[in-house]
């Protein structure tokens, strides 16, 4: 891998940590947000007492009636106000702290988004189906933009104004591809790099079946049939 730019934790960066019921998995989650920065966990409609657990944490709570994953993702954007903005899995799957080269490597000027590449532990870590899922986008998004990118992994950071500026519209499952797609035809530097990827806590609520991988292809082939940016967003 790549040496990247390390930085200390600092009060310019926000984690949005998009939350449906991860009661198990947010004390571990929250532990490893690194200090000084600011997690926003976004509550998509949990009944396990996330949103009280994240505030006992010391977390800010955002509240996103909307159920979807980009919904979430994107509430938590609106909500930002630190000039760099992480994004990371509320499940216990990601270490938050590995943010911290990603945003050293953004604040340095040597990328405009950064994301991991998901590398299993174990074999329960990644199911087949979505592993498989997530290798025949892969190969479609290097068509469509030229990027050789293996992972359309959660793990990311970049800098709000710049993400807010790229107009992303997708609420569902196809938000973190969108924002791959628009930065890349906006001229963005991305770089990814390899992340450990753990067993998540509980079940997974989007690519935990067949059904579920089914409809986040389903979403992410939709957000790949879209025209380029336009220029005015370019870099």
């Amino acid at each position: 891998m790549k040496a990247v730019t390390t930085s200390p934790p600092s009060l310019d960066v926000d984690v949005v940590l998009p939350c449906l019921d991860e009661a198990e998995a947010l004390p571990w989650v929250l532990a490893r947000v690194p200090r000084g920065w600011r997690a926003l966990v976004v509550d998509n409609g949990s009944t396990d007492g996330s949103a009280d657990i994240a505030r006992a944490m010391g977390a800010t709570v955002v509240h996103e009636p909307r159920r979807g994953f980009g919904a979430a993702c994107h509430a938590g954007l609106a909500a930002a106000t630190a000039d760099i903005v992480c994004f990371c899995d509320c499940d216990a799957s990601l270490d938050p702290s590995l943010l911290a080269p990603f945003v050293g490597e953004v604040r340095a000027g040597e990328a405009d988004l950064v994301l991991g590449r998901r590398r299993p532990q174990n074999r329960g870590a990644w199911p087949p189906h979505a592993r498989v899922g997530n290798f025949a986008l892969a190969r479609i998004l290097r068509r469509r933009t030229g990027l050789r990118l293996h992972d359309l992994g959660p793990l990311r950071a970049a800098r709000r104004e710049a993400l807010l500026a790229l107009g992303l519209t997708d609420r569902r499952s196809g938000y973190p591809l969108q924002m791959v797609v628009r930065a890349a035809d906006a001229g963005w530097r991305i770089a990814e790099h390899d992340v450990p990827y753990l067993p998540r806590a509980g079940a997974s609520k989007v690519t935990g079946t067949w059904r579920g991988t089914w409809q986040t292809v389903r979403d992410m082939r939709r957000v790949l049939a879209e025209a380029p940016v336009p220029e005015g967003i370019r870099r």
